[in-house]
């Protein structure tokens, strides 16, 4: 579920307002930032986290995993865990949703971030196929999530993702990344740092924003 602990940069919008979302969609969890206009300048109006897995089914982390890290060939193991995740991310993202709706939010537009798209099929090596269901699992499980509450989504890949969003903005990559970072300093200290996944999702969010 969402957590507890984000920050709420914004505590109340006063009047409907159009924002983005933005998800970097990692195992068992996703980092999420919404992004608003204000005028011609994105404004960072949350930063999140959404749970896609149980804190008390730790296999839920890595569903197709066995022990040893091997791929987990049970049938009925792999769907009983894709049913929890499925159904924690319903969960998270419902509770998520519906705190930004309450404060006058109006999402029209999520984009994802993720590691791969590959086709786990065509994946010979068991442990690193187990990574891709993985990946393709979340990843679906946040996007079907997201169209149910009519919000479209778009995905990007993380090792090209500051070239297509500079290239949409027509900015450089190196302008875009100080704008990124710019960002983040807009976020109380005793909320947690601007990391990695946190400036992917501030990314994505700026895609779905333009």
């Amino acid at each position: 579920m969402a957590s507890n602990s984000s920050s709420d940069i914004q505590n109340k919008v006063t009047k409907t307002q159009t924002a983005a979302l933005g998800f970097r969609v990692k195992s068992g969890w996703a980092a999420v930032v919404l992004l608003t206009r204000l005028g011609d300048a994105p404004q960072l109006a949350d930063v999140n986290r959404v749970e896609l897995s149980d804190p008390r089914l730790p296999e839920t982390r890595q569903p197709y995993h066995a022990t040893m890290g091997k791929l987990e060939t049970d049938s009925r193991i792999v769907n009983r865990r894709e049913r929890v995740v499925r159904c924690i991310a319903k969960q998270s993202l419902g509770t998520l949703l519906t705190g930004y709706r309450q404060k006058g939010y109006r999402i029209r537009r999520a984009v994802l971030v993720v590691g791969s798209q590959i086709d786990p099929t065509i994946i010979t090596n068991p442990h690193i196929r187990a990574h891709a269901f993985e990946g393709r699992l979340f990843r679906s499980a946040v996007e079907q999530t997201l169209e149910a509450h009519e919000i479209r989504t778009d995905v990007l890949l993380e090792r090209d993702a500051y070239a297509r969003v500079a290239a949409r903005l027509k900015q450089s990559s190196d302008h875009l990344k100080r704008a990124i970072q710019d960002l983040g300093r807009s976020i109380p200290a005793n909320s947690g740092s601007w990391r990695a996944e946190q400036k992917l999702a501030a990314l994505a969010a700026l895609f779905a924003l333009k």
